[in-house]
């Protein structure tokens, strides 16, 4: 056995072994995106450099064998700052996004093209499963959201946005209709209580979230009818009173304890909810400028003043949000605003930073050519859009699925697997620090089950080998030269060739989202999903 020491800790291995082996046995995660255990070193990435303490340059984990006695340096300043600097060359002209323009822009980050995809499949239960992921009141948000998301669809331009806005309702409706009603499921119960003041929009976003997080929720509403402004704002046309009762239910049946007549400051204290709760949330809307000064509250002449990014008061374990602390707002901010305080007052009662973690890493490929566009829509359905008037529904399902097919997927179907940019995200990677002439936006799509994006591929190879090993189909090589050089298919013959056996395993096998499934539980395989690439124990 031979003895190495990485970061001061000692670990003995097998001779053979690499500093990645190592540290892997250590449990260092050092990002190894090219790596492919019991294959031969590539060292292309170069994002596995470590430091042997008697040398001064930085090498490669993944190809240096271990010598009896070396010390390593691995987690130290200088060599996440030339991992970094790896990762940032590899995103240079990355040619894809992590999240759809939708998906970002949607102030409550739901996963637009998700839902698109399970719609267009005719899955409605797991579309509604996907919307009330993120989505507190899908059925209201339906009807009076105004949907800034479709402003980001990037079919926008071309023919008209998916109707992103009508699909969520639909979705929503059809759940209330159906027999067993979706309930979202909750975490253990937590022991812990909060009250929200107000059952607006944002008081009830904020209740939902709070309630799957395992806590209990008691909300107090000032009328006799919970739903706050969302009974007087719209018309009954415009939003059924039913439709916010069906909502209001559902939160019911996830624990809510609702308490109406109680008005802050009259017969309800902030001292007796201080006292009974863990934390207090404040949503009393517009006009609470004039009740904070009552309650002792730092206010403006919008509303509530609270801390940046953490909804807290000045006074402890009091949070506001939405129009309480914005005045008037989009009802969609609101909600944003609530699923917000609900996170934050989860990490008070986890002991972690108010603030949170900051934005999850998103590449993002930035405007498409026309050309691209119409390359990209070519291979997509036809169909136009179609308006419905905020009283008439759908005429069936299959009106439903045919919208959602218009949707282009703009988002990377392995956004969640990636390794890219799980390590991105790690070393705070500034995706335009080299950006260049990003390469041409295109999707190979013959395949019946598998998606090639060329302009997601760093040319790491690993499919190149499976390909290779297994023998039979076509395969992919490596095409090109020097910096020039890219993984295709041998004479721009169709994927489905390439990949006939080992379809699967590529699409397990690849660390960026280059090669991926097209849609959700789709496999090729007549065996279980990545059955081989994990018995070869991939990245």
């Amino acid at each position: 056995m031979l003895t190495v020491w990485i970061d001061n800790e000692r670990i003995e291995v097998e001779p053979g072994s690499t500093v990645l082996d190592a540290a892997r046995r250590l449990g260092i995660d050092i990002p190894a995106l090219c790596h492919w255990p019991g294959r031969a070193p590539v060292t292309s990435c170069m994002a596995c450099l470590v430091r042997v303490e008697d040398d001064e340059r930085l090498v490669p984990s993944c190809s240096l064998p271990v010598r009896d006695g070396m010390h390593i340096q691995s987690e130290v300043a200088e060599v996440h700052d030339a991992r970094r600097t790896a990762i940032e060359l590899l995103l240079s002209d990355h040619a894809g996004d992590c999240l759809a323009p939708c998906h970002r822009i949607c102030p409550l980050h739901m996963n637009i093209p998700k839902m698109a995809r399970q719609i267009s499949e005719g899955d409605l239960r797991s579309a509604i499963q996907t919307v009330r992921e993120d989505i507190a009141l899908p059925s209201i948000l339906g009807r009076v959201c105004h949907h800034p998301c479709e402003g980001g669809c990037r079919r926008g331009p071309h023919d008209g946005a998916v109707t992103v806005q009508q699909m969520e309702r639909y979705v929503a409706d059809e759940d209330f209709a159906a027999e067993p009603l979706y309930t979202p499921t909750r975490q253990p119960d937590t022991g812990k209580r909060v009250a929200v003041v107000g059952t607006g929009v944002a008081g009830l976003t904020a209740g939902y979230h709070l309630l799957r997080m395992g806590h209990s929720c008691g909300l107090y509403d000032k009328d006799g009818d919970i739903g706050g402004s969302l009974r007087s704002r719209y018309s009954q046309a415009e939003l059924p009173c039913e439709v916010v009762d069906a909502e209001v239910d559902l939160m019911r049946r996830l624990g809510a304890a609702f308490f109406s007549g109680a008005r802050l400051g009259q017969n309800l204290s902030l001292g007796e909810l201080r006292a009974d709760f863990d934390a207090v949330l404040l949503a009393t809307g517009q006009g609470s400028a004039a009740l904070a000064k009552e309650l002792g509250i730092a206010s403006d002449e919008r509303g509530i003043v609270v801390a940046p990014r953490t909804c807290a008061t000045e006074v402890e374990g009091v949070f506001a949000a939405g129009e309480a602390v914005r005045g008037e707002c989009l009802l969609v901010r609101a909600a944003a605003d609530g699923k917000l305080a609900a996170a934050v007052i989860n990490r008070l009662f986890r002991g972690e930073a108010l603030a949170g973690a900051g934005k999850e890493f998103s590449s993002a490929m930035g405007r498409v050519a026309e050309t691209e566009l119409s390359r990209i829509i070519e291979g997509q359905s036809q169909a136009a859009r179609v308006e419905w008037g905020t009283n008439q529904s759908f005429i069936s399902g299959v009106d439903l699925r045919t919208q959602a097919t218009r949707c282009l997927h703009c988002d990377c179907r392995k956004a969640d697997t990636c390794r890219l940019r799980h390590y991105a995200q790690e070393y705070q990677a500034n995706p335009r620090k080299y950006r260049t002439q990003r390469r041409d936006f295109s999707q190979q799509d013959d395949h019946p089950f598998v998606l090639y994006e060329p302009g997601k591929c760093i040319s790491c190879g690993r499919c190149v080998s499976l390909c290779s090993e297994a023998g039979g189909s076509l395969g992919l090589t490596h095409i090109g030269r020097g910096f020039d050089v890219r993984i295709g298919v041998p004479f721009a013959e169709p994927l489905q060739g390439a990949l006939e056996e080992t379809a699967e395993e590529c699409v397990a096998a690849c660390p960026t989202g280059a090669l991926s499934r097209k849609q959700e539980g789709t496999s090729s395989c007549r065996k279980s999903i990545l059955c081989r690439c994990n018995a070869a124990g991939a990245d």
